[in-house]
């Protein structure tokens, strides 16, 4: 049996803020975000192969083996490079899905830098982030590892040395359409692009939170909850949200009381992924 390779972390991001300045001719939406990466997210190990297959263990419920992105992003590293190995993935899910916290996107960065060291391949970090892109506006700020304002899609990014406070982020237990929130007609897409906005917290907001708060009352609940101990807001387009706190202690204060209904984590903002550190020993 292969000796297994494990414990690659794929953390989860919050949106610490989410504007949409625009719609592009291409009919995608012209972004402007800023992505901070926490110490909490899903864990896959690996064990790599003579054989070309890729097997993924458990499969993801209500998702087809060759269409989930860990699959795919490892399918996509065989084309480009012609690699004739494979693997076992071995996936540890605790990110919820469609929760705007890029579980899926994370999980195929993940393996995209994970299978990258492993089958000896030695591509760089703009050939994975460049992959990474073809299978979601999100995965590069994943391979990439660090807190960014992204432009564009998503796709372009300038790292970022930001604060790192913990928060409390609670999962309301709904997935939200991504698609649904960027079609809806009431979405807000006309605010202006700020100028370094990592120094101009007083300014970040989501704009997709008035149409989710609007169509997602479970959302509307949390939120109303969370923001009675800390400023809290939406990440992504939902459905998770999120409170900033100080310190770890009145993180785990207010998770304390998190009603039952809800499903939460308490976590540290990051600077740098701990992706990047399981790197140096793969």
């Amino acid at each position: 049996m292969p000796t297994p390779s494990r414990n690659w972390p794929a953390p989860a991001k919050l949106n610490l803020f989410l504007h949409i300045n625009g719609r592009r001719g291409d009919g995608y939406h012209e972004l402007q975000t800023l992505f901070q990466i926490l110490d909490y997210g899903d864990t896959l190990h690996f064990s790599v192969t003579d054989d070309a297959e890729v097997s993924l263990l458990p499969a993801v419920e209500g998702i087809a083996n060759e269409d989930n992105l860990i699959v795919r992003a490892a399918r996509l590293l065989q084309r480009h490079t012609g690699c004739t190995l494979g693997a076992t993935i071995e996936l540890e899910k605790r990110l919820p899905m469609g929760g705007g916290l890029g579980g899926g996107s994370s999980d195929a960065a993940t393996t995209l830098v994970a299978l990258n060291a492993l089958w000896k391949l030695n591509l760089d970090e703009d050939t994975l982030a460049a992959l990474g892109l073809s299978l979601g506006a999100d995965v590069p700020v994943f391979v990439r590892g660090r807190a960014a304002v992204a432009d564009g899609v998503g796709e372009k990014l300038r790292p970022v040395e930001i604060d790192e406070p913990w928060y409390l982020v609670i999962a309301p237990g709904v997935e939200v359409a991504t698609a649904e929130i960027f079609g809806h007609p009431n979405l807000i897409r006309n605010t202006p692009k700020l100028a370094q906005p990592e120094l101009r917290p007083s300014q970040w907001h989501n704009d997709c939170t008035p149409v989710v708060l609007q169509t997602h009352g479970q959302v509307a609940n949390a939120l109303g909850w969370l923001i009675q101990y800390a400023p809290s807001q939406m990440t992504g387009t939902g459905s998770c949200v999120f409170g900033t706190f100080s310190t770890r202690e009145e993180a785990l204060n207010a998770y304390a009381e998190l009603p039952n209904e809800w499903q939460g984590f308490v976590a540290r903002g990051c600077n740098r992924s701990p992706l990047l550190e399981r790197c140096q020993h793969p």
